[in-house]
C-alpha cells in the first residue's frame, strides 16, 4: 500500500510538471468548493439588508441570482456524479481529459492496467465466486437446523466469514473506529449511504438483519438462502408501498432483544461520499436504540461511488473490482434515543448532523430522490411561506415603528 500511495504522488508530480498553468490550478482546486462562489448568507438577512418592510422591487434580484447560481453549478446534482480527485490515480477517470503527459508516465499506467486487469480481476473474481457461493450454501445448511442458540451462532458465523472474503475480493482495508459503540442486538443502525458493499463493509465487523426489497437472478438466490438462516426483513415490491405493513415488521423485529440490529441506508440512494442527504424519517418512527454509523471512502485508491444513472451493477462490480482497493474508515457513534419533544424528522436529522460531522461530510437537506424526480411542489411552497412570513413580520415592525414616530 505505501508504495502504491508513493506511486501516485510521483504521478501528480509528473503530471503537474506536464501541464500548463491552468490545467494544473484545476488539479489543485477540489470541485467540492464548486466553479462559482456563492453567498450562503439566509434569504431573510439578505433581504432585509435592502429594506426593512413589504415588498420592493429589490427582492427580485436575491431570487434571480439565486437561480442562476442553481443553472451553473447546483449543490445537489453534482452529489450524483463521481467526486472530482484532488490527483490522479493512475486509473481511467480523472478530473481533466486524458492527454499525454510523458513516455514513462504512460508507461506506468499501462502498467497499472495489465496489473488491474490481468492479475487483480481473475483473483478477486475468483475469491468473489469463494465467497458468494459460500454464504449461498452455508446459509441453506445452517437454516435446516432447528432454532437454538447453536443456529444463531453458526449463522453469524458463515455471514462474517463470508462478508471477510468478499472484503478481500475487493482488497479492502477498512479502519473501525470507537468499537464499543457498535450496534447491539434489537436495536438499528443507520449509515450514510455510497454504495452498495456499504453493506458488505459493516458486515466485515459484525453481523445485521437487512432490510430491502426481493429481488430476483443471484441476489434473489442469495437473499432466499440467507433468510432460512438470519432474520432479514425482506419485502414484496407490492408490500414496499404499504408503509405501515413495513413499519410493523420492523417493530416486531426491534422488539424482540434477541434479534440482531436492523441494518437501514435512510438515505434510498447512493451519494458520492461528499455529503449526507435527507434522512427519510420512516427508519426513525420505529422506536429503538438508533446506532448512528459514519462511512467514508478513500477515492484516492478507487471509487466507490455507484451513479445508478450512469452504470448497470455489472459495469459497477467491473469498475469496483479494477481498482486499486476499497479503503474506507467506519466510525461507530455513541446511540441515540428520539427525545419526548422530538419528532421523527427531527430526530432524523439530529442523526444526520451527527453522521456528517463525523465523516467529514456535507450536510444537505435536499431528498435524494431528486437523483430521479423533480423538485416536489411542498419544497417551493415552503420557501413561499418563509417569504410570506417575513413580509407580514416585517409590515408589522413597519407599522409599528409608524406608528411610534406618529405618536
Amino acid at each position: 500500500m505505501w508504495v502504491l500511495v508513493k506511486t501516485l504522488e510521483w504521478a501528480t508530480i509528473r503530471i503537474e510538471k506536464g501541464v500548463k498553468k491552468p490545467q494544473r490550478q484545476m488539479l489543485k482546486t477540489p470541485s467540492a468548493n464548486g466553479i462559482i462562489e456563492r453567498d450562503e448568507t439566509p434569504m431573510e438577512k439578505e433581504i432585509a439588508r435592502l429594506h426593512r418592510a413589504n415588498f420592493e422591487f429589490s427582492d427580485i434580484f436575491y431570487f434571480c441570482r439565486k437561480g442562476f447560481e442553481a443553472i451553473v453549478e447546483d449543490e445537489v446534482t453534482q452529489r450524483f456524479s463521481s467526486e472530482e480527485l484532488l490527483s490522479w490515480n493512475l486509473l481511467t477517470r480523472t478530473n481533466v481529459n486524458f492527454h499525454y503527459i510523458s513516455l514513462r508516465l504512460t508507461i506506468v499506467w499501462v502498467i497499472g492496467v495489465i496489473v488491474r486487469y490481468c492479475f487483480l480481476l481473475p483473483l478477486r473474481f475468483t475469491l468473489a465466486a469463494i465467497g458468494i457461493t459460500s454464504m449461498i450454501v452455508g446459509t441453506t445448511l445452517v437454516g435446516q437446523l432447528p432454532n437454538s442458540s447453536l443456529k444463531n451462532y453458526l449463522s453469524e458465523v458463515v455471514h462474517l466469514t463470508c462478508s471477510r472474503i468478499l472484503v478481500r475480493a475487493l482488497s479492502g482495508t477498512i479502519h473501525y473506529h470507537n468499537k464499543e459503540n457498535r450496534p447491539q442486538k434489537g436495536g438499528i443502525c443507520v449509515a450514510n449511504h455510497t454504495s452498495p458493499i456499504d453493506a458488505i463493509i459493516l458486515t466485515n465487523d459484525g453481523c445485521y438483519a437487512m432490510v430491502g426489497q426481493v429481488h430476483g437472478g443471484l441476489m434473489g438466490v442469495i437473499q432466499r438462502a440467507t433468510v432460512k438462516a438470519c432474520p432479514h426483513v425482506w419485502f414484496e415490491r407490492s408490500e414496499m408501498k404499504d408503509r405501515h405493513l413495513v413499519t410493523k415488521r420492523l417493530r416486531e423485529h426491534v422488539a424482540d432483544k434477541s434479534k440482531l440490529p436492523i441494518l437501514i441506508f435512510p438515505e434510498g440512494t447512493c451519494i458520492n461520499n461528499t455529503s449526507v442527504m435527507m434522512f427519510r424519517k420512516g427508519s426513525f418512527e420505529i422506536g429503538g436504540t438508533i446506532y448512528p454509523v459514519a462511512i467514508k471512502y478513500d477515492p484516492q485508491f478507487g471509487d466507490a461511488f455507484w451513479n445508478s444513472s450512469k452504470y448497470n451493477i455489472v459495469s459497477y462490480l467491473l469498475r469496483i473490482m479494477t481498482s486499486w482497493a476499497i479503503v474506507c474508515n467506519v466510525w461507530y457513534l455513541p446511540p441515540m434515543i428520539r427525545e419526548k419533544d422530538e419528532d421523527a424528522v427531527q430526530f432524523a436529522n439530529r442523526v444526520r448532523s451527527a453522521i456528517a460531522r463525523q465523516g467529514g461530510l456535507t450536510e444537505l437537506p435536499w431528498d435524494g430522490g431528486l437523483k430521479r424526480a423533480k423538485v416536489k411542489d411542498s419544497f417551493k411552497e415552503e420557501q413561499q411561506k418563509n417569504y410570506s412570513k417575513m413580509l407580514v413580520r416585517n409590515g408589522s415592525v413597519g407599522s409599528l415603528s409608524a406608528g411610534t414616530e406618529s405618536d
